[in-house]
């Protein structure tokens, strides 16, 4: 498995569990809440059709396949 680091224990507070997802993924996912987006939009890596913070992410049957990458430390 990966390692994420999720320093804030997952109340969307730190960015540490930043990741991309390829376009496929991102759109099978509810979308980010304002808290998740305004996070995200602080990150130089930024990327608002593919940045997700891993641990606002809801898992659901649709997540099966779903494909990221962790995103670059900030």
């Amino acid at each position: 498995g990966m390692g994420i680091e999720a320093i804030c224990g997952g109340q969307c507070a730190c960015a540490t569990c930043h990741c991309l997802l390829d376009e496929a993924s991102f759109v099978k996912l509810t979308p980010p809440g304002e808290d998740e987006t305004e996070l995200l939009e602080s990150l130089d890596h930024y990327d608002a059709g593919r940045s997700r913070l891993t641990c606002q992410i809801i898992v659901s049957p649709e997540c099966e396949a779903l494909e990221l990458t962790i995103g670059p430390e900030e």
